[in-house]
């Protein structure tokens, strides 16, 4: 039969662990959930822009937001990685835009699948990182926000492949003010 002192330091000792979990939770949600939305107002797709180069009709196109010093990239980089397998041959064309100042590369597994960019017009507007910018075949915006909402990107709670699938089929979309919750890094921080 285990002594009265062993139960009290398991107890103990699982109480901490109980603690522990919590605050570290606690803290995970305060540094990176926060509301993507609260600056609405600059997504209003009037400030980014495709470079001239990419400008004006031709496939769609999507532009990857990212911060290599971002763990809730960690969350988006297999769901992105999917929607370039899925449609990287739906002519639809994948760049990456990364964080100005920062250091980094894409993970391996979408290294050769997005063609970087140095910036893009109207880039330094974006509220928050990863974040997405899709254009239409006809070059115009069409939604630039998350890419999901909540903690991890997958294609479940996924905006982006309802909108690919929506252009890629001739469809019209325009969703160019998004509000989310998920997991974010401050971009212009």
């Amino acid at each position: 039969m285990p002594s009265r002192r062993m139960t009290i330091l398991f107890c103990l000792f699982t109480f901490l662990i109980i603690v522990g979990i919590g605050v570290s939770y606690w803290w995970f949600e305060l540094r990176y959930l926060r509301s993507f939305g609260e600056q609405t107002a600059l997504f209003d797709g009037s400030q980014l822009q495709l470079p001239q180069e990419l400008a004006g009709p031709g496939p769609i196109r999507l532009v990857h937001f990212w911060d290599p010093d971002c763990p809730c990239n960690e969350g988006n980089q297999q769901h992105l990685r999917n929607l370039t397998a899925r449609y990287g041959d739906r002519n639809v064309e994948f760049y990456s835009v990364q964080k100005p100042g920062s250091t980094g590369e894409l993970p391996t597994m979408l290294q050769g699948r997005l063609k970087a960019l140095p910036t893009i017009p109207g880039a330094e507007t974006l509220p928050a990182s990863p974040a997405v910018a899709i254009w239409d075949s006809t070059g115009k915006l069409a939604y630039v926000g998350p890419y999901s909402e909540g903690m991890i990107c997958t294609a479940g709670n996924s905006f982006v492949e309802p909108i690919l699938e929506a252009l890629s089929s001739g469809r019209k979309v325009e969703a160019i003010n998004t509000l989310s919750v998920g997991c974010y890094c401050g971009w212009n921080s």
